[in-house]
């Protein structure tokens, strides 16, 4: 198995790794030129086996209407997307114009480019402007970006909808004492989560550590 920055941890053991990536199903053409795309490129994504988590967590809560902060290239959008089925709206945002436009390309070829409004912008900012509440709010902006990212969701997400978080684990970094502004916005965020009286929360070793909220 071809192994790039997108299907590595830092803490899980490689025949672990390569053995989840194994029994994973093939992706069709889309995803597959997206997932290349970020490989050649050294795009951060989500990559496949969180993907299809994210999947999941969507279909088993019944998510429609979602908001992801920082989509990239908007792989982890067209899974939540697909996800969310016909009736589904989700709010892609992102920085870079360049992405966005990508993007926008790979929502069509996935057909359901209709399903999705895409933003172009802090998506902080963007999540705190868009009108109405979320069932689930997926979290990948910037690390040094987190505890703020937050503070913005917890209002946006509906009383039993779902606050995800990638990259919780932050290269195994997340444990030890920090070096970087990134470790140390990580480990607040984690607290955060953790602690707060309206967020029962869990967090799973997968790839890069995923954390999962539901809001009570």
């Amino acid at each position: 198995m071809a192994r790039n920055r997108n299907l590595t941890s830092a803490f899980v053991r490689q025949d672990i790794e390569e053995y989840i990536y194994g029994l994973l199903p093939k992706r069709d053409a889309v995803l597959r030129e997206m997932e290349a795309y970020a490989a050649k490129n050294r795009v951060p994504i989500i990559g496949p086996a969180v993907a299809r988590l994210l999947a999941l967590l969507v279909r088993i809560s019944g998510a429609e209407r979602i908001f992801e902060m920082g989509s990239a290239i908007g792989y982890s959008t067209i899974w939540l997307a697909r996800a969310a089925g016909p009736r589904g709206e989700v709010f892609y945002s992102d920085g870079d114009p360049e992405n966005a436009q990508r993007a926008r390309r790979s929502f069509q070829k996935a057909g359901v480019a209709h399903r999705i409004h895409v933003g172009v912008g802090d998506a902080l900012k963007i999540l705190k402007r868009t009108r109405g509440a979320f069932d689930l709010i997926f979290i990948d902006v910037d690390k040094h970006q987190y505890p703020a990212a937050l503070r913005a969701a917890l209002p946006k997400l509906r009383r039993g909808g779902l606050l995800v978080a990638d990259n919780t684990l932050w290269h195994g970094r997340a444990p030890h004492p920090a070096k970087d502004a990134a470790t140390r916005a990580i480990q607040k965020f984690n607290r955060a989560v953790f602690a707060h009286p309206r967020l029962d929360t869990s967090m799973i070793s997968l790839r890069d550590g995923v954390t999962i909220s539901r809001k009570l």
